[in-house]
């Protein structure tokens, strides 16, 4: 194993005398960022991605038009255009330091934001409710640098907005931080951006390891031990990770996201969604729908 220093770690750009930066970028074309990992928070909106993909840890998942992740510092992600042909898109990340809080964040008054920091740690994308209510909060604290005291407490109140969203999702199975070298980060991804372009289809493990270039048995080896998962396991987490998009941002039936995710019949698909989220994907809907915001 490589020591940590070889792990690609982006350096950002919040001085010392920092809360929290804002990088807004209006007109961006593609987006496209290694795995990497750094030691602030960040949330990051994109609008205009549609198409690209978004990787946390050991999620992968295409986004949509509108996105909207946090995660805590020392969390692996990264972002690939993969099918997004925009001429322009929009970002706005705010990185900040936790420590900030340190002293309030214990406090009946933050317990939200609290829980919500905990979860980051293995990525966390809001719901499409709450995106209608914060995007116009993230654009209007772009524009309002003329008081940083007052900036700091909107970020704030963007905070506990967002730590009220009881349909965030958890991206990540697992905080996968460690000291593997960069080149193993690179062949990971490598490897899971093949399996999320192929995951629709009767993928096979020989067709993965030939595309990396690794025996049947050293790929498996090397799955086990950078994720914990076999590859079927990692293979299912894809596909689940993109049914439950499909169950919330779309009408089809559950027998069409079954067939569209790649798995062979409904029960085989109805038995591994309730294995890992505990409930049917009929279920998971209609408790969706029953706890969407009042806006």
């Amino acid at each position: 194993m490589e020591p940590a220093e070889d792990y690609l770690k982006e350096v950002t750009p919040l001085g010392e005398d920092d809360c929290f930066v804002i990088i807004h970028r209006p007109q961006k074309r593609g987006f496209e960022y290694p795995l990497h990992i750094h030691p602030e928070f960040e949330l990051n909106y994109l609008e205009g991605a549609k198409g690209a993909l978004r990787i946390v840890g050991d999620s992968m998942e295409e986004i949509g038009d509108k996105d909207l992740v946090m995660v805590a510092g020392g969390t692996k992600h990264a972002y690939s255009n993969h099918h997004c042909a925009a001429e322009s898109v929009c970002e706005i990340t705010i990185q900040f330091r936790a420590d900030v809080f340190d002293s309030i964040l214990n406090t009946r008054h933050f317990k939200s934001i609290r829980q919500m920091f905990e979860d980051a740690s293995k990525g966390l994308v809001f719901s499409s409710d709450m995106l209608d209510r914060i995007i116009p909060e993230l654009k209007k604290l772009t524009k309002d640098d003329s008081d940083s005291f007052h900036s700091f407490l909107h970020m704030v109140e963007i905070l506990k907005i967002l730590s009220s969203d009881n349909q965030m999702r958890l991206l990540s199975s697992e905080n996968i931080v460690d000291g593997f070298s960069s080149s193993e980060n690179e062949k990971l991804e490598s490897i899971l951006r093949f399996m999320h372009e192929k995951f629709r289809e009767s993928i096979m493990l020989g067709e993965v390891s030939r595309s990396s270039g690794m025996s049947e048995a050293s790929l498996t080896r090397f799955l086990k031990r950078r994720t914990g998962k076999t590859f079927i396991d990692t293979l299912n987490d894809i596909r689940i990770s993109q049914a439950v998009c499909c169950l919330i941002d779309t009408s089809a039936s559950i027998t069409e996201i079954c067939y569209n995710c790649g798995f062979n019949n409904v029960s085989n698909f109805n038995r591994i969604f309730k294995k890992r989220k505990g409930c049917t994907p009929t279920d998971y809907r209609q408790k969706y729908e029953k706890s969407r915001f009042k806006l």
